[in-house]
């Protein structure tokens, strides 16, 4: 498989996280696919910038059921 080639997974999300994520990628004009392909990416860069997975500086927690 080349480096650029995409690699398909089956990814199973709640309802209303996949509702969540749907209305975000449409706000930025994006497929949800693109959307998550997105946040994954930043997630990665966001790691390898430095070692964390999220900044130091979070926003309070919204309400919000994902279950």
């Amino acid at each position: 498989m080349a480096d650029n080639a995409k690699k398909q997974i089956p990814l199973r999300l709640s309802a209303k996280l996949y509702n969540e994520i749907a209305a975000w990628a449409e706000d930025d004009f994006r497929s949800v696919n693109g959307q998550i392909e997105y946040l994954l990416t930043e997630c990665v860069r966001q790691r390898k910038k430095n070692g964390k997975y999220v900044s130091e500086n979070l926003d309070p927690p919204f309400e919000i059921d994902l279950k």
